[in-house]
């Protein structure tokens, strides 16, 4: 038997997005995102209200990152997400990170999240949504398995669990994608 629950924004797994910008005075900034994802090929979409500096500062200078928040940096990626830039500039300091800019991008990378989408603004649509092209996806050599891709066992991402305001961790492979069905076939 099934409960329902009514209209909820409940999605699983819900990434933990960081995105990086700079300010117009050049200083870096970053927020924790739940609401985006991939919008097309080579493409993102950030779902981030018009208040936050973040959505300022893309407007402004036409680009952004998109790193994904990791067990390892759980409390500095949470408390991105807790204080808004507009209140305290200085807020990637007290949180412990430190950035790099991209090669790619106006924006700065953040040295202790090893993956990121490096983004150029695309246009921001009706709905007041960011649109990004990806130009790079930028990777620590730390978490690559001796094949040089992702090891997710290495990394350990984490997903925003909305019903319960929580984090989970990451890592178990339970399958394989485009081949695992073909046994029904």
């Amino acid at each position: 038997m099934r409960k329902n629950f009514g209209q909820k924004t409940w999605m699983y797994p819900l990434p933990v997005l960081i995105i990086g910008t700079y300010g117009e005075d050049g200083t870096p900034d970053a927020m924790n995102a739940a609401w985006g994802g991939i919008y097309d090929t080579g493409k993102v979409v950030l779902c981030l209200s018009a208040g936050h500096k973040t959505t300022a500062n893309i407007k402004a200078r036409g680009a952004f990152t998109v790193s994904f928040a990791d067990k390892a940096n759980l409390v500095a990626s949470d408390y991105v997400g807790i204080v808004s830039a507009n209140k305290e500039p200085d807020k990637l300091a007290k949180a412990g990170f430190h950035t790099t800019k991209s090669e790619f991008v106006d924006a700065p990378l953040i040295d202790e999240l090893p993956m990121a989408l490096e983004c150029k603004l695309e246009k921001v649509n009706e709905d007041g949504n960011i649109i990004g092209e990806i130009v790079n996806v930028s990777v620590d050599e730390s978490i690559l398995d001796a094949e040089g891709t992702v090891d997710l066992s290495k990394w350990c991402p984490i997903t925003f669990d909305p019903v319960h305001n929580t984090y989970t961790a990451l890592g178990e492979a339970v399958g394989n994608a485009f081949s695992d069905g073909k046994q029904l076939c």
